[in-house]
C-alpha cells in the first residue's frame, strides 16, 4: 500500500486535505475506489480509519479519507459547519475522485460519518454499496454529546464544548440542521447495498441505532456485530477486522479485479499494468496474486516471484515426502517444509548466487533411520531437480 496526499475544494471554495491509500503505486493496482467518512470531530488520521483503509487496500480497493471542513488539515471554521455541509464535502470528494481518477463505488462511514454517507450515497449514482460503522440512525443523535451546552449555543450563536477531551465551538446552525434532517424512513429509498457494523457494547451510539438502520433498509442488507469493540475501534485488531469484513462483503457488489481466463493445462499467464507490480496470475484454472513489498514500490498484496518459487519448492517437497510415505507404508502424519531465499556471494569473485534454505519437519510413528531417509527423499522432489538440472527459458514474442 502507498499513501498519496491530495487536496481538493469543497463547494464553498475551502481547500480540504485528504489521503488516498493505493493498493499499488499512486493511481494503480486497484479494482475499485472507496470513500471514507470519519467520525464527528475526528480526522482522516484516526488510527481506526488508517487500519480500515489498510485492510481495504490489501483487498485491492483504493481508499480516500479526508478531513471535513474545519478539521485536521482542511480549511474553514468548524463552528460554521453543519451535518449538511459534511454531506456536501463528501459529494465534493466523490466528484473530485471522478474527475481525477475514478468515481467511488463504495462509501464507508464511521459514527456520524456513517449517517453522512447514507445521505451522500443518494446523490452519487456510481455508488453501489455503503458500509456504516457505529453509526447513529439519525443525525440528531449527536446532540446528546453537548446537551448541557445547547442553551448557551442558541443564546450566543455558538459555544465551546468539550468532546473527547478536546474543545470545539459548536454553532447554532449545526443544531438547527441536525433537527431538520429527513426522517429515518428515507433509508428505504437508498437502493444501495448496505452493511451495518456495530458493537453491542458501544456506549456512545447504542446498538439500537444499528437495529433501526437495518430494519428500515431494503435488501440487499447485512449486519455484523463488532463484538467487544469500543465506539472508536481503538484496538487495531478490531479496526483491521472491520476493514476486512467490509472488503469481503463489498466484493459481491464492486467490479472485481481483472479476471484472467483459465489458462491451458500446463500454462501459466501473468499480467501487470502501468504503475503497479500487483500481478494477477492464472495457472491452469487456478488464480494467484504476486506482488513486491512496499519497500521497493509494490503493495505487498501477494508473494514475490522468488517467494512463489520458494512455495513451489516447499509444496513439492511435502508432496514428495507424502508420496514416499504412501508407497513405503510409513506412518507420516505431518510434513512441514520452511523455505527461505537469499542472495549470497561465493567469495571467489564469481558473483552472487541464489540460495534456498529448506527446513524439513516430519511427524509420525517411525524411527530415526526413516527420518534420515526422508531427508534424502526430499532431494528427489521434481522442483528440487529442476533447480539443480539444466534449465532452458525460451522467449517467443506473442
Amino acid at each position: 500500500m502507498q499513501t498519496e496526499r491530495v487536496t481538493f475544494e469543497n463547494d464553498t471554495g475551502e481547500t480540504l486535505s485528504g489521503l488516498i491509500d493505493w493498493p499499488g503505486g499512486p493511481g494503480g493496482g486497484h479494482h475499485a475506489i472507496a470513500l471514507f467518512a470519519h467520525c464527528f470531530t475526528c480526522t482522516k488520521n484516526l488510527r481506526a480509519a488508517t487500519n480500515i483503509a489498510r485492510a481495504l487496500a490489501d483487498a485491492g480497493i483504493a481508499v480516500m479519507r479526508f478531513d471535513f471542513t474545519g478539521l485536521g488539515d482542511s480549511e474553514g471554521a468548524f463552528e460554521d459547519t453543519t451535518f449538511t455541509s459534511n454531506v456536501d464535502d463528501l459529494i465534493a470528494a466523490a466528484q473530485w475522485l471522478g474527475d481525477t481518477h475514478q468515481a467511488p463505488q463504495l462509501l464507508v462511514g464511521h459514527s456520524l460519518g456513517g449517517t453522512a454517507v447514507l445521505r451522500a450515497a443518494a446523490a452519487l449514482d456510481d455508488v453501489v454499496a455503503v458500509a456504516t460503522i457505529g453509526a447513529p440512525a439519525e443525525a440528531a443523535h449527536v446532540r446528546h454529546l453537548f446537551s448541557d451546552a445547547e442553551d448557551a449555543i442558541r443564546a450566543d450563536g455558538a459555544a465551546e464544548v468539550l468532546l473527547a477531551g478536546r474543545p470545539f465551538r459548536i454553532g447554532a446552525g449545526f443544531l438547527d440542521d441536525v433537527e431538520s434532517q429527513p426522517p429515518l424512513e428515507m433509508i428505504r429509498r437508498l437502493r444501495k447495498a448496505l452493511l451495518v457494523l456495530h458493537s453491542p457494547i458501544d456506549d456512545t451510539v447504542e446498538i439500537e441505532n444499528a437495529s433501526a438502520l437495518f430494519a428500515n433498509a431494503m435488501h440487499p442488507k447485512s449486519f455484523v456485530s463488532l463484538d467487544g469493540a469500543d465506539h472508536l475501534l481503538s484496538r487495531p485488531s478490531d479496526a483491521a477486522w472491520a476493514g476486512s469484513v467490509i472488503a469481503g462483503w463489498a466484493q459481491r457488489f464492486l467490479p472485481g479485479p481483472e479476471a484472467l481466463s483459465p489458462a491451458e493445462p500446463g500454462h501459466t499467464v501473468a499480467v501487470t499494468h502501468a504503475g503497479s507490480f500487483r500481478t494477477p496470475i492464472q495457472s491452469g484454472r487456478h488464480a494467484i496474486i504476486a506482488d513486491e513489498p512496499a519497500s521497493v514500490g509494490g503493495s505487498d498484496s501477494g508473494p514475490t516471484p522468488h517467494e512463489l518459487l520458494s512455495a513451489a519448492l516447499a509444496s513439492c517437497t511435502t508432496m514428495t515426502l507424502q508420496m514416499y510415505a504412501r508407497h513405503k507404508g510409513v506412518a507420516l502424519d505431518r510434513a512441514e517444509v520452511d523455505v527461505s531465499h537469499e542472495k549470497r556471494d561465493d567469495g571467489d569473485g564469481n558473483g552472487r548466487y541464489d540460495a534456498f534454505t529448506r527446513v524439513i519437519r516430519v511427524e509420525g510413528d517411525f524411527d530415526e533411520a526413516v527420518r534420515e531417509r526422508m531427508l534424502e527423499i526430499a532431494d528427489k522432489c521434481p522442483v528440487h531437480r529442476t533447480l539443480h538440472g539444466r534449465v532452458v527459458v525460451e522467449n517467443v514474442l506473442g
